[in-house]
């Protein structure tokens, strides 16, 4: 078994590079441009309590849906990896980018909060995968403690970072959020290949298994 440390830098890693609160800041100041400081703190708090509640509701009840379904945690710790594998590929080819700014850009409502920022943006398939995913690797309440607690933990960091997406936009730059979009990316896919062994140790291939 992992231990608690190491999975919790794990599971912090993992919701940190997938919700990537960085790429979101530029998008955040984008669906919000023209609006006043006090508008945007709402619609930044509003997402991001949607984005908990979602994540939450696939903590609590996704593993119980995998069940009734026929899926093993460990064929769906696989599809997991290979489905954040090729959200890394789209990080790194600035795909995910693309898409994000695509969806942005057609978005007509006044309120971004629900979408497109918490669905899909801060709560989209890879985040949902990964809380999924994270749960069965350590389960029981001191996991779920560890899991949620690296979720939350991130969630204020989206918070802070759009608060401050301006700045951050400012200082980085085009070029700056484009280094590190990659960089995480390259975290991503050797997370993801991590999650696809564990998935075919549990079913007796690899060294891990047993």
């Amino acid at each position: 078994m992992i231990p608690d440390t190491a999975f919790m830098i794990t599971a912090f890693v993992t919701m940190f590079v997938v919700i990537d609160p960085i790429g979101l800041a530029p998008l955040f100041v984008a669906l919000t441009q023209g609006m006043s400081s006090t508008l945007r703190r709402r619609i930044a708090f509003r997402a991001t309590f949607v984005g908990v509640l979602i994540l939450l509701a696939f903590a609590a009840f996704g593993e119980a849906l995998l069940n009734f379904i026929g899926i093993s945690m460990p064929a769906f710790r696989v599809a997991g990896g290979i489905l954040l594998f090729l959200t890394a590929l789209d990080m790194l080819f600035e795909r995910r980018t693309k898409r994000r700014e695509d969806r942005s850009d057609g978005d007509d409502h006044e309120d971004p909060s629900v979408f497109p920022l918490a669905i899909p943006l801060i709560a989209g398939p890879g985040a949902i995968a990964s809380v999924i995913l994270l749960m069965g690797q350590r389960p029981g309440i001191e996991g779920t403690v560890m899991v949620l607690g690296a979720t939350g933990l991130v969630m204020v960091i989206v918070v802070a970072f759009f608060m401050a997406s301006g700045l951050i936009e400012r200082a980085l730059g085009k070029t700056g959020i484009t280094v590190v979009t990659r960089l995480l990316g390259m975290l991503l896919a050797a997370l993801s290949v991590q999650f696809v062994l564990d998935g075919l140790s549990a079913f007796g291939f690899g060294p891990g298994a047993g």
